[in-house]
């Protein structure tokens, strides 16, 4: 029995893997896909609340540059990226914000994650860290940035072990405020018309240029 034991031990050994190579693991499979659909449901924890705002919706992605939030529960807002513009609409408000992404004033760190525009371990410090989860079969990782002037303190990504994609991702800011995003029915590489990707908007809506 202990040279059973001795042997399954090494046997784990063999296939574990540092976090610097589920880093790259988690990269390559990010870089791999040239579109992606998911739900989503989003999670936001205020230091200030002590219950979180649940919203729901789904993603899309299609490189190189173009990605859509759609969020259809509680309320209908869509978040756009086209053009090195981020595109924020809120359709209860009647409002329309356009941020330009290359002043760099908007925190878009989750958002650049997701597509594979970011080397993760040049990037952040990366460190396996499991912490409690309902879902099987995954590998936790913590990705603390280098620059410290980042709006996020740390993110905590969980990975699918079969699939590679990131089923959970939660991101701590320095007000110790926490969001936590959750994927599912993920389907990459599938024809995503631009259309997707379009916006149009009612002629009562405000349009504020963020300049």
């Amino acid at each position: 029995m202990k040279k059973l034991f001795c042997f399954l031990t090494l046997v784990a050994l063999s296939f574990a893997q540092t976090a610097q190579e589920v880093a790259l693991r988690i990269e390559n499979t990010l870089i791999s896909y040239q579109s992606l659909q998911a739900d989503f449901e989003q999670l936001y924890y205020s230091a200030t609340v002590s219950t979180p705002l649940h919203e729901k919706g789904k993603l899309y992605f299609k490189k190189p540059n173009l990605m859509r939030w759609e969020y259809q529960d509680p309320e209908e807002k869509v978040f756009l990226i086209k053009d090195d513009f981020f595109w924020d609409y809120n359709k209860e408000e009647k409002q329309l914000i356009k941020y330009d992404l290359s002043r760099g004033e908007q925190n878009t760190e989750v958002l650049f994650l997701l597509s594979g525009q970011v080397a993760l371990l040049d990037n952040y410090s990366v460190e396996l860290n499991p912490f409690p989860t309902e879902n099987a079969n995954t590998i936790q990782l913590k990705l603390t940035p280098k620059d410290e002037e980042g709006a996020d303190t740390f993110l905590l990504l969980e990975i699918d072990e079969k699939t590679w994609f990131i089923q959970k991702l939660i991101s701590f800011d320095w007000a110790g405020n926490k969001t936590e995003f959750r994927f599912s029915r993920i389907k990459t590489n599938i024809n995503l018309p631009n259309k997707i990707f379009e916006l149009r908007v009612p002629s009562d809506v405000e349009i504020i240029e963020n300049k």
